[in-house]
């Protein structure tokens, strides 16, 4: 079943944000088990982000979580943030394109 986790963070430093992802990429290039991810930005709150990351399973979320690349990236990002980041771990019921 596909695994979708939501975190949600207030920060000033998107463009900070955005080069730590670029550097966990490149860390964990044939380690991480995410498929697919999606940084956003509220468009009446610009300070007000959130990512959304696709895993295989929620078993993949959590290795990928462990890696130690993840928590020394997840630690820096924390840093950027404006209070403490809200996660969402969600299964998947229902995907459908349209």
């Amino acid at each position: 079943m596909t695994f979708v986790q939501i975190i949600e963070f207030e920060t000033t430093h998107a463009d900070e944000m955005d080069q730590l992802m670029e550097e966990w990429l490149a860390a964990t290039d044939g380690k991480r088990t995410a498929v697919h991810g999606m940084m956003t930005k509220d468009r009446d709150n610009p300070t007000h982000l959130v990512n959304i990351v696709e895993f295989p399973s929620y078993a993949e979320a959590m290795r990928n979580s462990e890696l130690p690349e993840t928590q020394q990236i997840s630690g820096r990002m924390q840093q950027l943030c404006s209070g403490a980041p809200r996660f969402m771990n969600l299964d998947v019921v229902r995907d459908q394109k349209m």
